[in-house]
């Protein structure tokens, strides 16, 4: 079994973009990175690959 998870969460992809969570809801209603729905509570999930490719593009090929 792989250690990477199948989803981030909210919280947990605001920080890996080292953003507001708000700001990924407002990204998501334009459709800037799109979400996915958990299925037994409905909260916002996002794909970790996904994730790391916005942040690679909001850094612009920068490391941190």
């Amino acid at each position: 079994m792989s250690d990477k998870p199948q989803y981030l969460t909210v919280k947990e992809a605001a920080k890996v973009l080292g953003v507001n969570p708000e700001t990924l809801r407002r990204w998501d209603n334009i459709g800037k990175l799109k979400t996915k729905r958990h299925p037994m509570n409905n909260y916002r999930i996002y794909d970790p690959v996904e994730v790391e490719a916005l942040r690679k593009s909001i850094l612009g090929g920068k490391t941190q």
